[in-house]
This record gives structure tokens, C-alpha cells and sequence, in this order.
């Protein structure tokens, strides 16, 4: 199959266009300038700075922290051996073993039984959109629908303590300067919502929705235990945004009907915004910001060439999906993850990325003219009268309705939590609506206490990203001789360069909109932001303590 496909006409035609372009960069003014930029950077100051910021190791690993987690995970242990000689442990080996007994010879089984249990539990987070869609529209058990991310979570907390209990793994020390981010978030918003509840109901739940989902970081930290776990993980989330983008063109083509207020009435050119699962085109936009990077990853990744092409298709079609929501705003965060990815991985992708945003504005004039509006007197007046303006005006006047520094309340007004209740009367003059903008909507209510922290959270983030994505790949010798499409085969940097920038697409994407206010995309955001994490400092450490090259800390 590989052999036809090779030697067809189509195959050999696009094989010609990519070859004349490549090196049409070579001989280009560009291409020259960039080669020789490049060339200055091997012996600047700049880069030794560089290296030296990036170079930081994760002071984590030699923390309190990791040694309070050293002595949980003994008593752990010494749970684990106790509840070994239990008769709970022993019905559920015999269970365990009647399982496999059961089922061995079987080819659905077998094909199962190649993932472990704990990677079972992975690939069930890269589906949590999916889960969550069935259990909530088609099953339809209330209880459940309302209560599975929960116990999702718990299930997970407990499969992890019982690894470490029974000495699988021994993640349970890894620890980095992001979940100290984290907590120390967290335990601001609990200060504040303490502070500001007029209604402590509403602000436990405010609270909630601001800080749960971010649990998921310690959760996929943990869970991944070499670089296999992680590759199921990663392909498994790319794969499911793949299928959803192809489902997000189907509604193109069929034409999908759309609320009336999805499009303004300048704007008759758009005859569909696609949403897919999500329900919202803004949400499918970012949550296609998130998995076309780590698609394109993937082809500078691989070895074989015609799986390069495969993935290169695929992302492809995922970008026309992106244009087919009709999202600005994440068209925006689309435009700033491709530069990063561009920069870190290969520039000529800028020129590329620039070439088909002038092919798209002459070629598809429903996109030109949804890009346009935002030029126009028409736009101003409905952003003023009912958009982003009038929006963003109303929730800094509630900021200083109570006191600037504590905020509005947790859960009162801009998210999903304040739309459920709506706990104050609405008028001419007030109205609950989103607040399409997920740092002013945290500022209103948290104050400025709260978005200072935030905001030291998602810095924090980008600096130990940009660590982890260096280090990532310090392992890895590339053939410099060699182009980057090809000589960065294997180099496990590639896939952090994915997660990183279609973490940077989203924050940039949260200023327009309340991205996080979806459970799933908070999960899945800090998720990565694991993988990423453990990309750079954990990999390829699993079981040395067990193997007796990593002691216990005394």
C-alpha cells in the first residue's frame, strides 16, 4: 500500500510542489537572511543568556515538599503492606486473575489489554469532552451527568495512592514550581471567597469552578509514568480534536443551523459557524488551538515520510475547521501559537502561515468581511450597546461597587456560576451576561488580590514551559546538517513545542473569552501543562528508586 501510494500521480505531484518550495526558501532573500541570523545566534551573548535562563533546574526535586512526600509515600507503603495480607487485596487479584483467564485468546480483549489500567484511565481524560457530551445528552441520568467529574477526580487520587501504596510507581515526589503556583492560587481564592460571601453557597461554588479543574495537573503529573503513558495520552487528545474537526466540517458542508446572534446582520456572507460537541464555536476554536499544535508536532516528530504527510494533512484539515467557526478570537490565538511554534521549531512557517492568511482574505470573502467589521462604525455601536465593551465597562463598574482590592464576590457576576443563580435583580441598566474576557471576569470577582495571583500563576507557567521545553530535549543530538523537517525525528522537544504553544494560543484566547468557564477545557489546559512539565524534568525516570538508583531522601 505504502509502495502505490508512493509511486501515484497525486502523491508525486505534491511530493514536486514541496520539494520546489523548499528550495525556492534556500535561494530566497529570506531564507538567506534567516540562515544567517541563524548563524550569529551560535555565538551570542544572547544565546548564552539564553541557555543559561533555560537551564534552571526544577528546585522541586530537593524541596520540602518532596521530602513531606517522601514520608507520605512510606506510610503509603506501609499501608500497602498491610493491605496486601488483607482479604480485600485478595479478592481483587482473584478478580484481576479471573479477568485475564477470561479473556485470553480474545481479539477485542487482547487489543484492550495492550494499555494498563492506569493508561486506561489517561486515555479516559483525553476523552473527558466526549464522556461528558454522552453522559450528559444522551444517557441523560441527571445524578451522574452532575456528579462524574467528581468522581472522576476521586477515582483518579485514589488509583494513584493505591500505585504508590502497592510500589508501582513512585511519582508521588514529583512536585515543580507550577502546582506551588497553583496551590498558592487556590489558597488565595479560599482567603477571598471567606472574605467576600453574601452568599457562601454562590461563592463555594464560584470558588469551585475557579480552582477544581486545576486539579488535574497533580492528577496527569502523576499519572504518567514514562514516555508510553504520555504518548497514549497525547495521541489519544490529538485524535479525538482531529475527529471533531472532521465532524466540525460535515456541519459546514450540511450548513448546520446557527442562533441568529452568532452573526451580526453585516455579516450575511456566514452561512454556518461550526461547534461541534462544545455547543459553541469559540470554545471548538480554542479547543482546536490546543490539538492542531500537537498534530504539527507530530510531523516534524515522525520518521517515515509519508506518516509526515499524514499528520501534515490532518493539520491541515484542523486549521480549515478553525476558519469554519468563524471565531476571531481564535483565529487570533491560532496566529500567536503558529508564530511560537514557528520560532521554535522551524521559521519558515511564518512565511507559509503568512501566505495563506493573504490566499484566505482574497479567496474566501465571508472571512474577509467577518475581519473587516472589526473596522467598522457598525461594530463599535453594537460593541458599545451589547458586546465586548458594554461587557467589560459593567464589570469594572461591580469591581468598585464593593471593594477593588477583594472584588465583587466569587461566583456573582461574568461566569457560569452567577448565570445559573443570578441572585440580583436585573433592570434597564443591568443585565447578567458573560463576561467574554476570563482575566477581567476573575478580577471582578476575586479583585485585584486575585488576578495579581492569577496572573503570577500563568507567568509562572509560560517560564517553567519555556524550561521544560528546553530541557526536554537536551537528550537529543540533531543532525544540524540536515533540514528541520527531518532532523528533529525522535526529538521529544517537538511534542512540548506543540503543548506550549497551544497553551499560549489559549491565554491569549482567554482575554476575549471565558474559555475556562468549561469545565473540560480547564482540565485539559492544565493537563498538558503536566505532560509539558513532565517532558522536561521527569522523563525517563520511572521505577529508579524501586531499581535502587534513586534512594529515598533520608
Amino acid at each position: 500500500m505504502t509502495n502505490l501510494i508512493q509511486n501515484s500521480a497525486v502523491f508525486r505531484w505534491l511530493a514536486s510542489i514541496c520539494v520546489s518550495i523548499y528550495r525556492s526558501w534556500d535561494t530566497s532573500l529570506l531564507g538567506r537572511a534567516a540562515g544567517r541570523l541563524s548563524a550569529y545566534y551560535e555565538i551570542s551573548a544572547s544565546r548564552r543568556i539564553w541557555e543559561r535562563f533555560c537551564g534552571v533546574e526544577n528546585p522541586a526535586e530537593t524541596s520540602v515538599y518532596s521530602r513531606v512526600c517522601g514520608r507520605f509515600r512510606g506510610v503509603l507503603e506501609w499501608l500497602g503492606d498491610c493491605l496486601e495480607k488483607s482479604v480485600f487485596y485478595r479478592v481483587v487479584a482473584w478478580l484481576r486473575d479471573l479477568y485475564l483467564r477470561v479473556t485470553k485468546g480474545s481479539v477485542v480483549f487482547g487489543l484492550i489489554n495492550r494499555l494498563s489500567l492506569h493508561q486506561w484511565v489517561l486515555v479516559a481524560f483525553a476523552l473527558y469532552l466526549p464522556i461528558g457530551y454522552v453522559l450528559r445528552n444522551v444517557i441523560q441520568i441527571a445524578i451522574l451527568a452532575a456528579a462524574w467529574e467528581e468522581l472522576f477526580i476521586l477515582a483518579a487520587v485514589a488509583f494513584i495512592l493505591w500505585r504508590v501504596a502497592l510500589k508501582q510507581t513512585d511519582t508521588i515526589r514529583r512536585g515543580t514550581p507550577v502546582g506551588a503556583y497553583i496551590l498558592l492560587f487556590m489558597a488565595v481564592g479560599l482567603l477571598l471567597m471567606s472574605l467576600v460571601r453574601p452568599w457562601p453557597a454562590v461563592a463555594f461554588a464560584g470558588y469551585r469552578a475557579q480552582v477544581e479543574y486545576m486539579i488535574w495537573f497533580f492528577l496527569i503529573l502523576h499519572l504518567i509514568e514514562d514516555k508510553k503513558d504520555l504518548k497514549v495520552v497525547y495521541c489519544t487528545f490529538a485524535a479525538m480534536v482531529a475527529v471533531l474537526c472532521l465532524h466540525g466540517i460535515y456541519q459546514y458542508i450540511i450548513a448546520v443551523p446557527i442562533p441568529a446572534g452568532w452573526v451580526s446582520h453585516t455579516e450575511a456572507g456566514v452561512r454556518t459557524r461550526v461547534f461541534s460537541l462544545t455547543g459553541s464555536p469559540n470554545i471548538f476554536g480554542s479547543l482546536i488551538i490546543m490539538g492542531a499544535p500537537l498534530v504539527a508536532a507530530l510531523v516534524y516528530y515522525c520518521k517515515r515520510p509519508l506518516v509526515k504527510f499524514f499528520f501534515l494533512c490532518v493539520t491541515g484539515m484542523m486549521c480549515l475547521c478553525l476558519l469554519f467557526t468563524f471565531s476571531k478570537a481564535a483565529w487570533g490565538g491560532m496566529v500567536v501559537a503558529v508564530i511560537l511554534f514557528s520560532l521554535f521549531v522551524d521559521k519558515r512557517l511564518l512565511g507559509v502561515m503568512g501566505a495563506a492568511i493573504a490566499a484566505i482574505l482574497v479567496a474566501v470573502p465571508s472571512i474577509t468581511s467577518r475581519l473587516t467589521f472589526l473596522f467598522t462604525a457598525d461594530y463599535a455601536e453594537a460593541s458599545a450597546v451589547g458586546g465586548r465593551s458594554l461587557r467589560w465597562e459593567t464589570g469594572w463598574q461591580l469591581l468598585h461597587e464593593n471593594s477593588p482590592w477583594l472584588g465583587f464576590g466569587l461566583g456573582r457576576f461574568g461566569g457560569a456560576v452567577a448565570m445559573n443563580n443570578k441572585l440580583l435583580d436585573e433592570t434597564d441598566t443591568f443585565e447578567y451576561f458573560y463576561m467574554d474576557n476570563y482575566y477581567l471576569k476573575t478580577m471582578v470577582e476575586m479583585g485585584y488580590i486575585g488576578v495579581i495571583f492569577f496572573i503570577l500563576l500563568l507567568v509562572g507557567l509560560i517560564v517553567w514551559g519555556i524550561r521544560a521545553l528546553y530541557q526536554s530535549g537536551l537528550d537529543f543530538v540533531p543532525d544540524r546538517g540536515r533540514d528541520p523537517l527531518m532532523r528533529n525525528a525522535g526529538n521529544d522537544r517537538m511534542l512540548a513545542v506543540g503543548i506550549f504553544s497551544g497553551l499560549c494560543g489559549v491565554l491569549v484566547h482567554c482575554y476575549f473569552e471565558n474559555i475556562f468557564e468549561e469545565p473540560y477545557m480547564m482540565a485539559y489546559f492544565w493537563g498538558l501543562a503536566a505532560m509539558l512539565m513532565y517532558l522536561g524534568f521527569f522523563k525517563d525516570r520511572r521505577g529508579r528508586r524501586l531499581q535502587g538508583t534513586d534512594p529515598a531522601p533520608q
